[in-house]
């Protein structure tokens, strides 16, 4: 699946769009059929993740070497746009194995690499990443998971929140203080399995959209795990986790551009065949204006999304800002759109027999995990005031 290096934003590659035609076909033929119900029981759409893994898109972006099928940052957006275009619940398997994955490939050891992402990508086992804590949001740095060195172990204490996927990843990235005094120095990163003592899960929580991925807090109680279980240098897993958000903003951008094009290719289907006054209310200039803007927001987004992609297979200087701008502008435009397909739908789509209401209520986490939409607005103006 690697595709060439070529991120022109304005045409795709043939393998790109390859990609894209591939994993649509999956998706229309074994996803979508899947959203309605994942949304409506709140339950893990393994269907969903059989078919992706089947297809080789449960995580496109792990390595040839490590057994992964080697895409690259812009095919990877491209799976996870169609996927969410189908399904936005099925769209955080490949989005969250690449959080999840993210630190070892930028700073885990060859060793720690190979252990852990050939399952990965063998579909095997999915992976997670815990930052946030009840107590530390937005404020990553105010963390106060503990992981204490004993010998040639790391004793873990604390919770985490908002944990994507937690319980059916058997991986997770833990982000923990080794030095309490150095606040973001003192942060390390550390992989903890699920089956490792000590290790539990909350309730599910009663969310919005995105219902097919549960979310969960991690307990740690007294976690006791090996050394050369953490990821790069003591002290380096604040940097790191930053790092891995650069990236992975790109993701979170195209699941918001997923999302909006599946509501808008479903409204633009309605207003066709909707008749009022004699016509197709599609023929109303007010209705044609609406279906304008919808595809001129989506398209930038679009455009935006994949030129972010661009500079996260680079690894560009300038990756911070355009990740989190691709990031808050898709999301915004995704939460624009979505609602707009719900009025175009007028009452039919205020209810759950139309699939426009989910993705307007999964559209609204894009504007807030992975760093809220005020949160990249302030990493943006820092990168545009550093100059």
């Amino acid at each position: 699946m690697a595709a060439e290096q070529s991120f022109d934003a304005y045409r795709l590659s043939e393998e790109h769009e390859a990609i894209r035609e591939a994993v649509r076909e999956v998706c229309t033929a074994k996803v979508a059929p899947n959203a309605t119900e994942a949304d409506e029981t709140g339950e893990f759409p393994k269907a969903s993740y059989d078919a992706l893994r089947a297809a080789d898109f449960h995580a496109p972006h792990v390595p040839v070497e490590y057994g992964g099928a080697g895409a690259d940052a812009l095919a990877t957006a491209i799976v996870i746009e169609e996927v969410a275009r189908a399904c936005a619940s099925s769209s955080l398997i490949p989005a969250v194995n690449k959080l999840g994955t993210m630190p070892l490939l930028l700073a885990g050891s060859d060793e720690l690499k190979r252990r852990y992402l050939t399952p990965v990508a063998s579909g095997e086992v999915m992976f997670s990443y815990c930052l946030s804590e009840p107590e530390a949001g937005s404020d990553a740095a105010a963390m106060t998971t503990r992981a204490v060195r004993d010998g040639d172990h790391w004793v873990l204490n604390g919770v985490k929140r908002w944990i994507t996927n937690a319980g059916v990843s058997e991986f997770y990235t833990v982000f923990a203080t080794t030095d309490p005094t150095a606040r973001s120095r003192g942060i390390s990163a550390f992989v903890v399995e699920k089956s490792d003592p000590g290790v539990s899960f909350g309730a599910p929580e009663k969310k919005l959209g995105i219902k097919g991925s549960p979310t969960r807090e991690v307990y740690l109680d007294n976690v006791r795990i090996p050394a050369d279980r953490m990821i790069g240098a003591e002290g380096t897993g604040f940097g790191t986790a930053m790092r891995t958000l650069d990236h992975t903003r790109v993701t979170i951008a195209a699941q918001a551009v997923g999302i909006a094009q599946g509501a808008l290719d479903y409204a633009r289907g309605y207003v066709a065949e909707r008749r009022q006054f004699g016509k197709a209310i599609a023929e109303f200039q007010g209705v044609q204006f609406m279906l304008a803007d919808m595809g001129m927001k989506l398209e930038a987004a679009r455009q935006l999304t994949y030129a972010a992609a661009g500079r996260s297979e680079r690894g560009d200087a300038d990756l911070t800002y355009f990740g989190a701008a691709a990031k808050c502008f898709a999301s915004d435009a995704a939460m624009e759109i979505t609602t707009d397909a719900v009025q175009l739908l007028g009452g039919y789509g205020y209810t759950r027999d139309y699939p426009v209401e989910r993705m307007m209520r999964d559209a609204k986490i894009t504007q807030i995990y992975e760093g809220t939409n005020q949160v990249q607005r302030i990493v943006m103006a820092r990168q545009l005031l550093k100059d």
